[in-house]
């Protein structure tokens, strides 16, 4: 497997390939194991591809500890367990969101219906808890803990905010909790198991988390700006089912004091009608592309990728936090 980002250091991608193919051999190994048809269901999203974000970061910061275990068999199987921990959220996430399309293919709860969707995430949990059984019982309380922020995270986007508390803010911590934490949960992983230190460890945890937030936000500008067939999703599937990202919700934000152009208050009239018709859901997510609010959006999130690099400051200057530096801006700065 050869990496499909660009980390700006050559010699270190170079490094960490063996890596990515014994994470990409074993994660094909941990999605298979049951009879043929389930096989198919569980290891459907995995044979879609995806760019292995957070293995890569995973080993990227493994590259901060000890070289002799900067690829060791706890490094490649932190990082396996981190991309089955994200992909089991993936077919979840599908359900909840009715996405017809994952990763430029058919969403899995879209072939083989809900119940058989949510069960096959929930068995990739399983296997993601059975790698990270063989890392000690920290790494399986730390790994259990961030699963459980993602869950909470989820159930907190279902409920929205609380009385008196700022969408964007409730946002901003669902986005955290949901992506930030698993993103967090590869970065730190990496150093821990190469032996980087506990210091060392907490600095790209941090990065992870904040970086997680801006690929998220990016995320809600590139699903209502790039197409179907490069993005792999929907446009404007979370509007269909009423979920208000980021770009929406700076829209209610700044309705409610008074301060939104006529165009704002058609997309938010338009947000209270039926967009069950590809045609009216079309409507509102040109209107999105073109208005302002978009440029907002993606300031924000690189706000936050800034934030993150601005974390890497006590971390001493090498190829590994320069690729880190880099990954941060590619994670704002990309079409897909």
């Amino acid at each position: 497997m050869t990496s499909s980002i660009n980390l700006a250091a050559p010699a270190l991608e170079e490094r960490i390939q063996p890596g990515l193919v014994s994470v990409e051999t074993l994660l094909k190994q941990a999605v298979v194991g049951s009879r043929d048809l389930v096989n198919d269901l569980t290891s459907h999203l995995a044979d879609a591809g995806g760019k292995r974000l957070r293995p890569v970061l995973t080993l990227v910061c493994a590259q901060l500890g000890a070289p002799h275990r900067s690829q060791s068999e706890q490094v490649i199987k932190s990082a396996t367990a981190i991309e089955m921990t994200h992909l089991a959220s993936l077919y979840h996430d599908d359900v909840m969101d009715s996405a017809p399309t994952r990763r430029g293919a058919p969403s899995a709860q879209h072939i083989w219906g809900n119940n058989r969707a949510i069960l096959a995430g929930d068995v990739l949990f399983s296997r993601a808890s059975l790698l990270v059984a063989d890392l000690g019982t920290f790494t399986v309380q730390y790994h259990a803990g961030t699963f459980e922020r993602m869950c909470v995270g989820q159930l907190n986007e279902t409920f929205g905010p609380e009385e008196g508390q700022d969408p964007v803010d409730c946002y901003l911590q669902v986005l955290s909790d949901k992506t930030g934490a698993l993103v967090a949960a590869a970065a730190y992983m990496g150093a821990y198991h190469a032996g980087a230190g506990e210091e060392i460890a907490q600095i790209v945890e941090a990065f992870g988390e904040k970086i997680g937030v801006a690929f998220q936000i990016a995320d809600d500008v590139i699903d209502l700006c790039s197409e179907a067939d490069v993005s792999g999703k929907t446009p404007g599937t979370d509007l269909r089912e009423g979920v208000d990202t980021l770009p929406v919700l700076l829209l209610r934000r700044a309705a409610a004091v008074d301060q939104l152009d006529a165009d704002g208050y058609e997309i938010l009239r338009l947000l209270e009608e039926d967009l069950s018709s590809d045609q009216s859901l079309a409507t509102v997510v040109q209107m999105l592309r073109d208005h302002p609010v978009m440029n907002e959006t993606r300031d924000l999130a690189q706000t936050w990728a800034d934030e993150a690099i601005a974390v890497l400051d006590p971390l001493p200057e090498s190829e590994a936090k320069e690729a880190l530096i880099a990954f941060a801006q590619l994670m704002v700065n990309r079409s897909v």
